[in-house]
């Protein structure tokens, strides 16, 4: 055999293996993770607050107590992740918000909120009110642009 045919039998036998590998990674954190969500859906309660300000920043940045932040991961310590400030009864509280939820999470409102420990995971409007989202304005820039390709008739860019 040519050392070139040794070569890319090797590189391929190790990409297998890679491949292998990871497949049975992902498998093992799948189900942690699945583990993880039915422990917060058990521990789950439902709690009214007043959403005083919501916002992406790092976890040490977050005004969490020293006992949160030392269970955390190092690599998680400096991710952002996304912060809800609200008062809860008589005292204010920092809480982590769900990402899938986090931008239908109303500002200065009032909400019944379902909370697994200092873990939001669904907002529902209270007394029956729908959660408005509000949409961000887009530039003028952003509105010229649209406008003429819509007058040019091609598909608008969102």
């Amino acid at each position: 055999m040519k050392t070139g045919t040794i070569i890319a039998l090797i590189i391929i036998a190790v990409l297998i293996i890679a491949i292998v590998v990871l497949y049975f990674l992902g498998k093992k954190a799948q189900k942690k993770q699945e583990e993880q969500k039915e422990a917060i859906e058990a521990a789950k309660q439902s709690v009214s607050m007043f959403i005083i300000d919501k916002k992406r920043m790092k976890l040490k940045d977050a005004g969490f107590p020293q006992s949160v932040l030392d269970q955390t991961p190092k690599l998680m310590r400096n991710a952002k992740v996304s912060v809800l400030k609200a008062k809860v009864g008589p005292q204010t509280m920092s809480l982590i918000c769900d990402d899938k939820i986090f931008e239908s999470v109303p500002v200065k409102k009032e909400v019944k909120a379902s909370v697994s420990g200092m873990y939001v995971t669904e907002v529902k409007a209270l007394h029956g009110k729908p959660i408005v989202v509000e949409q961000k304005k887009k530039s003028r820039f952003r509105q010229a642009l649209e406008r003429a390709q819509e007058k040019a008739g091609a598909k608008p860019i969102k």
